[in-house]
């Protein structure tokens, strides 16, 4: 059989760029999205510039009979996940990205998917993986987290805590799955420049002002990052997480913040 990687939500952004990455690499690659076409379209993107197979489909939470489905027309396919990236999320901020999920008004059940997406459904996926890794007796578990799991940010309660149990869950699999061959890590980006952050221009909370390397991530950064947590380049590596964020998480505080506060103290000296 030959070998796949699998990207869930890979039709956009960090998702397509992974895909993209291992495509380069001559992996056959299978995407998912909720939104059928878009799979498809995407994988077929993926197969005219790459020249490899690339097969696109319709994925849900909830549907556990769907995702074994999925993996076994797979199989009908002569594919073998050698790497199982879990890219998709809820991101956990309602209907408004401003203003976030707030702590004493929302709804348990939107807490509830938050946690049923990033963990519940994540785990229904790399058990199917799983499944097939553990009798070749090789594979690799990519979650894509967030730097949220170790530095909160506000009114994001439900999408920090689901993504830190990405972190334990996913040490926890590196411990159970590892006797069969199969690794477990985490990529953990920090802001990316999306399309939702350029659009934001002048309202952008974070920049590259705000890191040390005075940069934030392009999607190709997360993908690079992802490709040698899910590739033999680091074969030896399980349990464990790299983070992708420009040095934001690693200060106690941004130069940004101490060049405001000269600025304000001045200004009240004068």
């Amino acid at each position: 059989m030959k070998k796949a990687v699998f990207v869930t939500g890979g039709t956009v952004g960090s998702g397509l760029a992974c895909a993209k990455r291992f495509a380069k690499a001559g992996y056959d690659v299978i995407i998912t999205s909720r939104d059928e076409s878009r799979a498809q379209a995407a994988a077929a993107e993926v197969a005219e510039a790459y020249g490899v197979f690339a097969k696109g489909y319709g994925l849900d939470i909830r549907d556990e009979p769907r995702i074994i489905d999925i993996f076994a027309d797979i199989d009908k396919q002569g594919r073998f996940v050698e790497t199982a990236v879990l890219n998709s999320a809820d991101l956990g901020f309602g209907t408004d990205p401003a203003k976030g999920q707030d702590f004493f008004t929302v709804s348990v059940e939107e807490v509830q998917r938050v946690f049923e997406t990033n963990l519940v459904w994540n785990f229904m996926i790399v058990r199917q993986a799983a499944l097939r890794m553990k009798e070749r007796h090789k594979g690799a578990v990519v979650f894509v987290g967030s730097n949220t799991s170790y530095r909160a940010i506000p009114n994001r309660m439900a999408y920090c805590a689901s993504k830190g149990g990405i972190n334990a869950m996913a040490k926890a699999m590196a411990v159970d799955l590892g006797k069969y061959g199969i690794r477990c890590n985490v990529v953990l980006p920090g802001t990316i420049k999306t399309d939702r952050w350029f659009k934001m221009g002048s309202k952008q909370i974070v920049n590259g002002s705000l890191t040390p390397i005075g940069d934030i991530s392009d999607f190709e950064d997360i993908a690079n990052a992802v490709w040698f947590m899910g590739s033999d380049e680091s074969k030896n590596i399980t349990g464990t997480e790299l983070t992708v964020d420009g040095g934001m998480s690693c200060q106690l505080y941004p130069e940004e913040l101490n060049r405001l506060k000269r600025k304000d103290i001045e200004s009240r000296a004068q």
